[in-house]
């Protein structure tokens, strides 16, 4: 778990604040180092809760833990489940999550009520500049998947993306601009296919 004064000293620090309001982080940044901290130490408990954790409760409890909120338990997370910086993940109630998961959440992933996400869905809420001298800055943009969506299997969802409320995403799809409420989308890149 991250311990009380890692947060309070990344909070101090105003990272959070400023990863929050979708600020670029380069490597030069004088807060990098304490960044670089917390992802070594989300990706490591991530690790062992992948290896050590024999039923859902655990899950849940060693998540919870890794991303500093409790998880409803009316959540259902199935290992292994890999995030990156656990502080910017929310998950709803009566969520279900299935194996093999990635949801890399530095620039933020709400996931609401009701929503069911397949087997080996990457939600990934950060991006880098196309320019090469650029490369390794972060560009955090938000993840929200709305009430009673579903993610099809092997789906991909980018940076920015807002799934609305009952949309489905088929599976293998890769989600580049916002899913409207109540539709099917489907393909690479994923467009609507047809309305509920």
């Amino acid at each position: 778990m991250i311990e009380i004064a890692d947060k309070q000293s990344l909070a101090s620090s105003g990272l959070l604040e400023r990863l929050r309001a979708g600020e670029l982080l380069r490597k030069d940044d004088p807060e990098y180092g304490k960044f670089g901290e917390v992802v070594s130490r989300t990706i490591r408990l991530c690790v062992q809760m992948n290896a050590t954790a024999t039923d859902v409760d655990q899950v849940r409890n060693q998540l919870s833990a890794i991303i500093g909120d409790e998880i409803d338990e009316s959540t259902t997370i199935f290992p292994p489940f890999y995030t990156n910086f656990g502080q910017f993940l929310k998950i709803g109630r009566n969520v279900f999550i299935n194996h093999a998961c990635s949801l890399l959440d530095i620039g933020g992933i709400t996931i609401e009520d009701d929503v069911q996400i397949g087997p080996r869905v990457n939600l990934t809420s950060e991006n880098h500049p196309l320019d090469p001298g650029d490369r390794q800055t972060l560009i955090p943009r938000p993840i929200v998947v709305k009430r009673n969506a579903w993610i099809g299997a092997g789906a991909t969802v980018l940076p920015g993306v807002t799934i609305g409320e009952n949309a489905v995403v088929a599976a293998g799809a890769i989600v580049s601009r916002d899913v409207p409420a109540n539709t099917v989308v489907a393909g690479i890149p994923a467009k609507v296919v047809k309305h509920l």
